[in-house]
């Protein structure tokens, strides 16, 4: 009777040491995400809009593919989170909006630290936590978000220098990842996630 009791219990301690905890950091983490990228993607729009207000079209059409681009990224994320059997509360996206010089230096300063900090860090955790898809659609953000910091420097050097003209007019939209393209120097497939350019949204 004890050694049939102590198998049982053997049993059940394996099977509890088996079953894994829910990945705490990374759902912590999708959330922020899911803030984050919402609350840029309408950021981005009231930016596109300021822009348009003052003349510039070609800055107003990066700032409209990059909020599309981030709406894509926070549903991502927001895909991970559910698939984990969390949800997302209810919030309110809060930003401010400048002039498009001063817009693009803060969209600057916000990719910068989702590239130098937060991402990283995202998927660092995700990865500790073996949250796979989590991996995937974080790193997805962090390299899109390179682009958009690139894309940012050089519409903000532009506008500085009165060279608005230099700048892509259309821009397209991998629908899979976010990855944003000049659409003259997109690739057939996305670098990213192989997404065929057929699929590409052109804004």
């Amino acid at each position: 009777m004890k050694k049939s009791f102590l198998f049982i219990a053997i049993v059940a301690l394996i099977a509890l040491v088996g079953c894994q905890a829910k990945p705490v950091k990374t759902i912590e983490n999708l959330k922020a995400g899911i803030k984050g990228e919402t609350t840029a993607s309408a950021k981005y729009k009231a930016f596109a809009d300021k822009a348009r207000e003052e003349g510039l079209d070609t800055v107003a059409k990066l700032f409209d593919a990059a909020s599309k681009s981030e709406s894509i990224h926070a549903a991502n994320h927001a895909k991970v989170l559910e698939a984990l059997g969390e949800k997302m509360e209810e919030f309110k996206p809060e930003f401010e909006v400048k002039t498009t010089a001063e817009n693009l230096q803060a969209a600057i300063e916000g990719e910068s630290y989702e590239v130098a900090t937060m991402y990283p860090e995202f998927i660092a955790a995700a990865k500790a936590e073996k949250v796979e898809n989590a991996v995937k659609s974080f790193t997805w953000a962090f390299d899109t978000e390179k682009k958009h910091k690139e894309f940012y420097a050089k519409a903000l050097d532009a506008v500085k220098s009165n060279a608005e003209n230099t700048l892509p007019f259309v821009y397209v939209v991998c629908p899979t990842c976010g990855n944003t393209y000049d659409k003259a120097l997109m690739d057939q497939n996305c670098a990213f996630c192989q997404t065929s350019s057929e699929k590409f949204i052109e804004v």
